[in-house]
């Protein structure tokens, strides 16, 4: 069995890519968020406390709208709520007599590709793995909002918001690939897509603020997808 030092070394290693990724994609976050009015600490630390790109980007749209604090909880709470599921998956791979304090120090970090590459161990989890990618994957977030905004702030503005674009071209890139490979998801996308646009529309709707229109377009939609799409079980 590897020493925990070689597995955080390990994790060190496998954690470098995900931190220069994390850092690109974290610097259009840091735009984003020059452009809701965060200081380039403040942006910083929220990276640092909420590393998911969808629940950041949710946060800093609802600021910059203006919408209260329980939109905002909740609505981060939804776009994050699959890391609910990965916790659940990944607590199976650590070894059952695990302490808890190691298993809520994974469960702190645990995004797409830090998950990706942990369930991917072999055998059982080494939480020192993890903490190794984890080390790395966390100040390429942080650093790469800071800069973002840092940034943000001597660029010209048709410059800052020429680069603002580039975090809608990185949710395209996240939907495109699967609305290619699954009719049902490209419907579902094409779907939100005119229930958005609707919805910015209807009278009816006019005095909701843009906070709770997200929350109830994104549930809805989800739920209904659940229940008349669901994901067909593969047998090992």
């Amino acid at each position: 069995m590897e020493s925990n030092q070689t597995c955080f070394r390990r994790g060190v290693r496998d954690g470098m890519p995900i931190a220069l990724g994390y850092f690109a994609v974290a610097f259009t976050l840091g735009i984003a968020a020059k452009n809701a009015g965060f200081t380039a600490v403040q942006a910083m630390v929220e990276s640092l406390t909420n590393n998911a790109s969808a629940g950041e980007y949710a946060v800093f749209s609802l600021v910059g709208a203006g919408a209260g604090y329980w939109e905002v909880a909740v609505m981060t709470l939804v776009a994050n709520a699959r890391y609910l599921l990965m916790s659940c998956a990944l607590s199976q791979k650590l070894a059952p007599d695990t302490p808890l304090y190691h298993r809520m120090l994974v469960a702190y970090d645990v995004t797409d590709e830090v998950f990706g590459i942990s369930i991917a161990y072999p055998g059982r989890l080494n939480p020192w793995y993890t903490y190794g990618a984890i080390a790395v994957a966390i100040p390429g977030w942080g650093l790469g909002t800071f800069f973002g905004v840092v940034v943000g702030n001597v660029l010209p503005l048709r410059l800052v918001s020429a680069l603002s674009v580039g975090l809608y071209g990185m949710f395209l890139a996240i939907i495109v690939p699967p609305a290619r490979q699954d009719r049902v998801v490209l419907g579902l996308v094409l779907l939100s897509f005119a229930a958005s646009f609707l919805a910015g529309r209807w009278p009816f709707l006019a005095a909701v603020s843009p906070g709770i229109k997200t929350i109830l377009l994104t549930v809805a939609i989800s739920l209904g997808a659940a229940v008349l799409f669901p994901v067909k079980e593969v047998a090992e």
